[in-house]
């Protein structure tokens, strides 16, 4: 039970919480009332509103129609008066751009592109609405009359500023061709900047409007004329340099622009000039002697004026490369795309057929060269060959597009010269075998035969053009020739493609064949002579001469591909001639051999007979020792080795059988005149042998 205390304190407690929550409900119910006044107040302002915009829209409407009305009428009015000023403009074109358009474009070709317009709407305009207007016949005249004014102004800025490439210029692009920096614009400025936004401007123009494509034709008749003489220009440089200083020009540019970039010279084509300073070593080692003749016309003496036009035409197929680039990338900016592959391919034709026919005069010229042995002519094919090949991807992009025809000339040109070149290879090797065995065209002295030479300059120019020669042979299908099999590993896709060392191969075993021709010729030439150690010494230095010139070239590895004794071989055949030689001192030695001399006891007489024996011994050794010495200084070993090789191996053996003799018979009384036999002492002997070989003592 709760205690009193507790209820009473409980009760107010309770009657204290019922007190505050009726204060808040009367404060809740007063707040409820002046809510309820606020919103009748409220409703009261909005209905007034609303009655009042309604009052003012019906005010406001009708007068908002009235204007638009008004608006509309002004706008028409204005339109029709724009209309009759357009269409009445039209009767004034005639009269306002006919002053303009007889005096021409010239230097203000935007205004007077702006009246063409003028003129074009005029005649549109009366063509739609007034067909039989004598208006439309003024403005058709003088559109016509404007239109050719424009063509005439195309011409003219083409005429008067398409220049001819200094040769200078052309081979300094050429020089410059494997540098880093292009410039966007390109190597050459054909037409001035200024011009040339004119000449764009009309083109487009005469195509859009004009309905003509009579300029495009304009067009590449200039440029077809310019290419073509910058092509003659830079040919006729390289005679006029050679001529004057002796050598072609090289693009080294005295007078050039500080903006031009430094170019580095241009590398000249491999010619046969490398070959015969090569041999010109040779000779200064003593390879080298006096020449018999041949029916092979000589190679020496001519390579200063085939090198000049082997070097015109290379640079002019260049050229003519860079420059044809160069006039497609201004092409693009004149003729319209559709029409660029057409006018491009008549652009280039003239210039082109120039330097085919070119090819194929120089291809002619080989051919007659051929017939008459006259090799040192069909050299200009290989690097004018080899040119061609390593240009040909050039070519062929920029000719993409061009017709059939056109694209074919090059590989026709390349098909030729391989044709003509195998033909030169298989008749030089023929030759070499064939050249007569004249007596009259013998060296006298034995020494280098001018066919060994001819033969060994000719191969050393293969050397430089291995690529070249060897795809000569394999177009010709000369494996079968010289019995190489054809792998067909070895071939491309292409017929005409074999690979480098197929064509090794087949170069390798053409040397060999043609150096096989050379010895077997060479020793039917010896025979020519009557002395056989004439023969000997004839062989000799031509096959030493064969060997010390492939020794200081690549012939050798490249003999070496197919022939791997060929060195060994030389060798040999050189030893045995040294051998053939040294017989003919045995009718010399002979007589003082030992096995030939009378036995005789010491402090004994001697017999009449052994008296005249050691006479007939000593006379005939000094006889055989002049004639052989007289006649044998009158021979020749140009080489100083393999002649101080000779000389001291003969002096060696004669100078010991010799000594001998003399030391066993030299106190002999065999005669009362001794100086009378023995005319010369050991020494003199061997200074005799040491003056063998040489015209000078």
């Amino acid at each position: 039970m709760i205690p009193p205390q507790e209820a009473s304190a409980r009760r107010r407690e309770i009657e204290d919480k019922l007190k505050q929550e009726e204060e808040t409900l009367f404060f809740i119910r007063d707040s409820l009332e002046k809510s309820d006044q606020l919103t009748k107040n409220m409703v009261s302002i909005l209905s007034s509103f609303e009655s009042r915009l309604m009052k003012l829209e019906n005010s406001i409407i009708p007068v908002h129609k009235q204007t638009e009305n008004l608006q509309r009428l002004q706008e028409n009015v204005e339109k029709t008066l724009s209309c009759l000023d357009h269409v009445i403009s039209y009767y004034h074109v005639a009269s306002d751009t006919e002053k303009i358009i007889k005096e021409g474009p010239t230097g203000r070709l935007e205004e007077y592109l702006g009246s063409m317009a003028k003129i074009q709407k005029a005649v549109e305009y009366f063509q739609d609405n007034s067909p039989d207007s004598p208006e439309l016949n003024k403005v058709k005249l003088l559109f016509e009359r404007g239109k050719e004014c424009l063509e005439s102004e195309f011409r003219s800025l083409m005429t008067r500023h398409s220049k001819v490439v200094s040769p200078v210029l052309i081979l300094d692009l050429i020089s410059g061709e494997d540098e880093l920096e292009v410039q966007e614009e390109g190597p050459l400025e054909h037409l001035p900047e200024g011009v040339l936004q004119d000449v764009i401007r009309i083109s487009r123009w005469l195509v859009e409007y004009g309905r003509n494509q009579d300029f495009m034709n304009v067009y590449y008749q200039i440029r077809s004329s310019q290419l073509d003489r910058s092509l003659k220009g830079l040919k006729e440089h390289f005679r006029k340099s050679s001529s004057s200083s002796g050598v072609p020009y090289s693009p080294a540019i005295p007078n050039k622009r500080k903006d031009t970039p430094t170019k580095k010279p241009t590398k000249r084509p491999g010619t046969i000039r490398k070959a015969q300073n090569l041999l010109k070593q040779y000779s200064q080692h003593g390879l080298d002697g006096k020449k018999g003749g041949s029916n092979l016309i000589p190679l020496e003496g001519r390579d200063d004026t085939l090198d000049v036009e082997t070097d015109a035409y290379i640079h002019c197929v260049s050229a003519f490369v860079k420059l044809a680039q160069s006039e497609y990338q201004l092409l693009m900016d004149v003729i319209p795309e559709h029409h660029q592959k057409k006018t491009f391919d008549s652009l280039i034709q003239d210039a082109l057929d120039g330097l085919m026919l070119e090819g194929e005069n120089i291809v002619s010229a080989a051919r007659k060269a051929i017939i008459r042995h006259d090799f040192s002519a069909v050299l200009t094919v290989f690097p004018i060959l080899r040119h061609l090949k390593q240009t040909k991807p050039e070519f062929d992009q920029v000719l993409q597009g061009t017709a059939a025809s056109t694209k074919n000339k090059l590989p026709g040109l390349i098909t030729s010269m391989e044709t003509v070149g195998a033909k030169a290879l298989e008749d030089f090797a023929d030759n070499i075998k064939n050249d007569p065995d004249k007596e009259y065209n013998m060296p006298k002295d034995g020494t280098v035969h001018e066919l060994t030479s001819n033969a060994i300059l000719f191969l050393q120019q293969l050397l430089d053009f291995q690529e070249t020669a060897g795809a000569m042979l394999a177009s010709q299908v000369l494996g079968d020739t010289y019995n190489i099999p054809l792998d067909p590993r070895e071939t491309s896709s292409s017929a005409t493609s074999y690979s480098s060392e197929f064509s090794k191969r087949l170069l390798s075993t053409y040397i060999c064949k043609v150096l096989g021709n050379l010895q077997l010729n060479l020793l039917s030439k010896s025979k020519v002579y009557e002395d056989p150690a004439l023969s000997a010494i004839f062989l000799h230095n031509n096959y030493n001469y064969i060997l010390k010139a492939l020794e200081k070239s690549e012939l050798i590895q490249l003999v070496a591909v197919t022939q791997k004794t060929a060195e060994r071989s030389y060798r040999e055949h050189i030893e045995q001639q040294i051998q053939t030689y040294q017989r003919s001192w045995l009718k010399v030695t002979d007589y003082i051999a030992e096995k030939n001399l009378p036995v005789f006891q010491p402090g004994v007489k001697l017999r009449d007979k052994e008296r005249q024996m050691i006479k007939e011994r000593f006379k005939g050794f000094n006889d055989g020792l002049e004639e052989l010495c007289k006649i044998q200084k009158a021979w020749a070993i140009p080489d100083t080795e393999q002649r101080d090789k000779i000389r001291q191996a003969q002096k060696n053996i004669v100078r010991e059988t010799y000594g001998a003799f003399l030391h066993r018979y030299g106190s002999v009384p065999f005669t009362k005149n001794p100086e009378k036999y023995i005319k010369y002492r050991v020494e003199q002997v061997g200074d005799m042998i040491d003056r063998l070989f040489d015209t000078s003592a």
